[in-house]
């Protein structure tokens, strides 16, 4: 993975639009919060193979973090806190969020194909 570049996001983003897409969309904490603090919570979501119709496709931010949103029919799927970004197979976008330590945080993958299990 590398770093996230705007622009470059951006043009792959777009290449989704008006396109049924499948995401993968996961948040976490991991066990890192508990190991260091037994008062913490363990948070995170975590979803695979959502199959949306992407109307728009949009990369906000600046160079520490940044936002994506995908418009759907009914709604919006967004991810935040996102620092770095990679195309695996020219059609999968894989798009992640990294603590100051490299740990994951969030991630974001868009395909037109269904993602692995």
């Amino acid at each position: 993975m590398k770093p996230i570049e705007i622009e470059k996001v951006q043009q792959l983003l777009e290449t989704f639009i008006n396109r049924d897409v499948y995401v993968h969309l996961e948040t976490t904490n991991g066990a890192y919060a508990s190991h260091f603090n037994d008062k913490a919570y363990n948070v995170g979501a975590y979803i695979r193979n959502a199959k949306v119709g992407v109307l728009q496709a949009k990369i906000i931010g600046s160079g520490n973090s940044y936002r994506v949103g995908l418009k759907t029919g009914i709604g919006w799927v967004y991810a935040e806190g996102l620092t770095d970004w990679t195309l695996h197979n020219e059609q999968q976008l894989l798009l992640a969020g990294h603590d100051r330590e490299g740990r994951l945080m969030v991630a974001l993958h868009i395909s037109e194909t269904p993602l692995g299990k």
